[in-house]
């Protein structure tokens, strides 16, 4: 027993250590060694490549994509869609349908079968927990399935989802975003090492690895989080001095141009509007403060899907994503957009119908004057919960009232308020307006602070129901300042 015990102890425990200690630990140690520098030497390749690839992209992206026709063109185009649908149906969702076969989605359909959507095997569940404890701790830089960021999208049009972004889409966005963005002094001082690095301010919600991955020690990138005191953030901004390229909504760079005289903001050389809608009034405001005219990128959760050309114009992303549409007019002047990105593989999107209504003109040129024979469009509407629908006079129908019109209306009669929004509900249009205080000129002895501006707004839009054939109640109610970190929408229709 006791030889045994000793045996047992001195040969198998006493050697199974000896063993683990001089040749497992020891040789686990190397193992390991060997094995850190391996995965730091893969990583250090897998970044070289991802850069490699966002240079191709920003190269062909600014200089590329041309071709002799729209026809040409949309031949092209067939074959990228055809080498997507063979992606697609690595997603359990997508996988067995013929392309004809595959249906019309929405956000509703992305959220019930997120799962099965996206090729890695992500759960909803997942994606949301990961975006929701970003949102709440501020920091984007986690990811789920190894290396996906997680984005949460805005729930403007109510429940709020999740997108999936790889490493590769990453970098083929911000290629395609820097070569598109950036005019020709931009793009000089980019590829001329001896000179200052291009800097960009971001004003946005969230700031996770999707924005960032522009950094470079040829771009720098600055976040400026627009859940913080905004006061802050434009004390931050006057100390950074001038910065290349200044991006954030609309509102956001309205503020912050309004705000640049008394707060010493030096003027950027690049002013880019996104996330909503660029009005014209807003637009000339900020081309008045600064002497930039914005650039709009119209991009949603879903992908990005129009960017500016040298020559002033909005273009279609159709080189990535392929727009049907949907028309609401028999002249075809607007249509709702159903998408299909041609470049995603994680999280695929294919015939999801955007809640947006976008314009085009018909009688516009094949080829703009930048040489692009991609779509131009005439303008970015917004969701399509802002057309108004109202009962026709003689109530037979309903009556559509297009964002476009009504934002003219407003527009003639600004001079005496600074904001405006209208909420469509029912028959009653609910209308807000930011009036002066201690009222205007315009308001009499005995009359109440923006009485003039309420009466003038009350005549345009009249005119403009009475020309569309419809009726409607006009109501006026208090105006509320908003929070900048929630996307802007001037026009919601609630009901019907």
């Amino acid at each position: 027993m006791g030889g045994s015990t000793g045996g047992s102890t001195g040969g198998s425990a006493g050697g199974s250590a000896g063993r683990s200690t001089g040749g497992s630990a020891a040789g686990s140690t190397g193992r390991s060694t060997g094995g850190s520098i391996r995965g730091r030497a893969r990583g250090t390749a897998n970044q070289s490549l991802l850069r490699a690839l966002l240079v191709a992209r920003f190269v062909r992206a600014r200089w590329g994509y041309r071709f002799p026709s729209r026809h040409r063109f949309e031949v092209w185009q067939r074959r990228r869609m055809r080498a997507f649908v063979r992606r697609a149906r690595r997603a359990p969702y997508w996988a067995g349908r013929r392309a004809r076969d595959f249906p019309v989605t929405d956000k509703t359909a992305l959220l019930e079968h997120f799962d099965a959507m996206n090729t890695r095997g992500v759960r909803l569940t997942e994606a949301l927990a990961a975006a929701q404890a970003a949102e709440r701790s501020r920091d984007f830089t986690p990811t789920v399935a190894g290396d996906l960021t997680v984005g949460l999208s805005s729930g403007t049009s109510g429940r709020r989802g999740a997108f999936l972004v790889s490493p590769r889409e990453r970098m083929l966005w911000a290629g395609t975003v820097l070569a598109r963005v950036l005019d020709r002094a931009a793009v000089a001082q980019l590829l001329q090492p001896w000179r200052p690095p291009v800097t960009i301010a971001f004003f946005l919600r969230a700031g996770g690895g999707l924005y960032e991955s522009v950094a470079s020690s040829r771009v720098r990138f600055a976040y400026y989080d627009l859940t913080e005191p905004f006061e802050a953030l434009v004390q931050r901004l006057a100390g950074a001095g001038r910065v290349t390229v200044l991006v954030g909504p609309a509102s956001v760079l309205d503020a912050l141009a309004q705000a640049s005289a008394t707060a010493g903001i030096a003027a950027p050389r690049l002013v880019v509007s996104v996330a909503e809608v660029l009005e014209p009034e807003t637009a000339e405001r900020i081309e008045a403060a600064w002497g930039v005219r914005p650039r709009q990128v119209y991009q949603a959760t879903e992908g990005l899907l129009a960017l500016p050309c040298d020559a002033g114009a909005l273009h279609l992303a159709e080189e990535t994503v392929r727009f049907d549409r949907e028309w609401l007019d028999a002249g075809r002047t607007r249509f709702v957009p159903v998408v299909t990105d041609l470049e995603r593989r994680t999280q695929i999107i294919a015939r999801y119908r955007l809640d947006d209504v976008l314009r085009v003109d018909p009688a516009a040129p094949e080829r703009c004057a930048c040489g692009r024979v991609t779509t131009v469009l005439a303008g970015v509407d917004g969701r399509a919960d802002a057309v108004l629908r109202l009962p026709a006079v003689d109530g037979s129908r309903l009556v559509e009232v297009f964002p476009d019109v009504l934002r003219r209306a407003f527009a003639l009669e600004s001079a005496a308020f600074a904001d405006w929004r209208v909420t469509q509900r029912g028959t009653t249009v609910h209308v807000a307006l930011d009036v002066p205080a201690a009222g205007s000129t315009a308001d009499g002895p005995g009359r109440a602070p923006g009485d003039s501006a309420r009466e003038a707004v009350d005549r345009a839009l009249g005119e403009v129901f009475d020309t569309a054939g419809c009726s409607a109640t006009i109501e006026h109610d208090p105006w509320t300042p908003r929070d900048p970190a929630v996307k802007l929408r001037r026009i919601v229709r609630e009901s019907p």
